[in-house]
């Protein structure tokens, strides 16, 4: 049976309902949701505030948790999956709201995964911003946490 790499995913919208969007560092115009591998031992939630944290900048008190879901899943193409040891990645997205005060985002850690950032409302996402393998869990994402057909 596939294995498949424990994955979590950040919704972060703002109290203007626009939800943030990551440029990828080594590709432009590939824009995407902040996301990471879990550590051994470590929870779902642990998992996100490291990566958010990480990623963009913004330690555990700046953002809400509103609601999780689970089962989101994308097989690797087969010219990555000779590289890793998982099939693809099981994934659970966090929707989550931005503090007021929260920092500025920040795409500048080390190591950098993105080199910009942007705020959209959730129907400007492009499927095109994507690798074909990741398109239909975004579909379905943006589907189940705002309703949104891409």
């Amino acid at each position: 049976m596939a294995k498949y790499r424990p994955n979590v995913a950040l919704l972060l919208v703002d109290d203007d309902g626009r939800l943030l969007v990551c440029e990828r560092a080594k590709t432009a115009n590939s824009w995407q949701f902040p996301q990471g591998g879990v550590d051994k031992g470590e929870s779902l939630e642990e998992a996100l505030h490291r990566e958010v944290e990480e990623e963009i900048g913004l330690p555990k008190g700046c953002y809400e948790v509103l609601e999780s879901r689970d089962g989101y899943r994308y097989d690797f193409p087969p010219k990555l999956k000779s590289r890793k040891r998982y099939a693809g990645q099981e994934q659970t997205y966090f929707l989550c709201r931005l503090h007021p005060s929260a920092p500025p985002i920040d795409v500048h850690g080390k190591p950098r995964e993105f080199q910009s950032h942007q705020w959209i409302k959730p129907g400007e996402f492009s499927l095109e911003w994507l690798p074909k393998f990741k398109r239909g869990v975004y579909r379905e994402v943006l589907r189940d946490f705002f309703g949104v057909k891409v």
